[in-house]
């Protein structure tokens, strides 16, 4: 093996809640020292769980607090292999240096198909229907089943799951119409409508696929059910926050709507098997799911080495392409300066505060370094800057940049 500036085999990697085989295969494949475990952890046994990890991977239920942060004193970075990256303190993350990745693409298919059969399933109202045969009634009627040409899917949100969302129900004869906050180009014959109130009041089912943040919190409540046509359904498979779960019971219950379809909670249990309590639970026509919008086995090994290519690529070679929480920087290869020599690579994350370049570049010239290569990205928090120098001159550059102020962190490669 060839010597590097750190033993791939001394990098421990922590997988966490059953991260998919293929991560860790691809982590193994590197020669990393791959730990796994089956569950979310919190307290005491999250802190020693990563407390000398250099990479955690978690996927939603694992929290990530300022505190675990904190013990966990050798984290390069965290990958989170899933959507979501809010069970991250992002801001701690980024202040220490820590780049947080994540999956945002690879199971929008899983939950756009999901989507589409539970449109189908509410339509035909196959849940009451299953849950009764198993419970031995023979219940043959056509009452309350409808088929879904014809009628209007209102789409709140039209990104990636949105839009694909769009395509598979217009294939199904359905029409479709979609809010988002931005102008995007309709897919189809899909048309987009100025507001959420012009769709709640055209639309025989509503989807919706938007992120959790203060402007969607409570998005769909009583205001926004009352206007929709009686006898519409609602499916949320975005986050639990977005859908007014109380006004939804008791929209369900008064019959204004017909049917829903959850995927998601405002508080879900931590563990699989744990008890689940929700004000629908019970209602007819209504299908829960516990959080498995993107659970199959297609999007889960997507992910997976998603997350990984990008972690790996980031301790080998310094790329933060795809971090949410740091300047993105996409880096090549370090070239040989010789047939046995190659640069060693500086990386350098720093307080993004007028005068570090100057005070980094008078290093430089200070020191004679020979540099080969210079990458440099900001944010309005962080500085992340890259240089490629002779392998001579790279320890001595790593312990003076280490004693300038506004470093946050500091490694070297080669």
């Amino acid at each position: 093996m060839t010597p590097t500036s750190f033993p791939k085999d001394k990098i421990k990697v922590v997988l966490l809640e059953g991260v998919h085989d293929r991560g860790a295969a691809m982590f193994e494949g590197e020669s990393f020292d791959v730990t796994r475990h089956a569950k979310a952890l919190d307290g005491p046994e999250l802190v020693a769980a990563v407390r000398d990890a250099h990479v955690v991977g978690i996927r939603s239920k694992t929290q990530l607090a300022d505190s675990v942060l904190e013990a966990a004193h050798r984290l390069l970075a965290v990958g989170c292999f899933c959507i979501g990256t809010n069970q991250v303190d992002l801001d701690a993350a980024r202040t220490r240096g820590v780049p947080v990745f994540n999956s945002p693409f690879s199971n929008t298919r899983s939950v756009a198909e999901l989507t589409i059969a539970e449109v189908v399933a509410l339509h035909r109202r196959l849940g009451d229907q299953s849950a009764q045969m198993h419970a031995g009634t023979w219940n043959k009627s056509a009452s309350g089943a409808h088929e879904i040409r014809g009628r209007t899917l209102g789409i709140v949100g039209y990104g990636h799951i949105g839009s694909q969302v769009s395509v598979m129900a217009e294939a199904m004869g359905m029409r479709v119409v979609y809010h988002d906050l931005v102008p995007k180009l309709p897919l189809g014959n899909a048309r987009q409508v100025a507001s959420l109130d012009a769709l709640l009041e055209v639309a025989d089912v509503v989807t919706v696929h938007v992120p959790a943040e203060a402007s969607t919190h409570g998005l769909i409540g009583a205001t926004q059910i009352a206007r929709m046509r009686p006898g519409s359904h609602v499916i949320n498979n975005a986050r639990g926050s977005v859908v007014d779960l109380d006004a939804l019971a008791e929209a369900l219950r008064s019959g204004h709507l017909g049917g829903a379809a959850l995927d998601v909670f405002p508080d879900e249990p931590a563990s699989s098997g744990a008890g689940f309590e929700s004000p629908v639970r019970g209602l007819g026509n209504v299908i829960l799911t516990p959080h498995i919008g993107g659970s199959t086995a297609e999007a889960q090994e997507a992910i997976a080495e998603d997350v990984a290519t990008k972690l790996i690529r980031f301790v080998n070679v310094g790329s933060t392409t795809g971090a949410v929480n740091v300047p993105q920087v996409e880096l090549p290869t370090q070239g040989a300066v010789s047939s046995d020599v190659r640069p060693h690579r500086v990386l350098h994350f720093h307080k993004n505060v007028p005068g570090v370049l100057r005070t980094l570049h008078g290093i430089i010239g200070e020191l004679g370094v020979n540099v080969s290569g210079e990458y440099l990205r900001t944010d309005e928090a962080i500085g992340y800057v890259v240089l490629d120098v002779a392998p001579t001159d790279g320890p001595e550059l790593l312990e003076r940049l280490r004693r300038v102020p506004e470093t946050v962190r500091v490694r070297v490669l080669w």
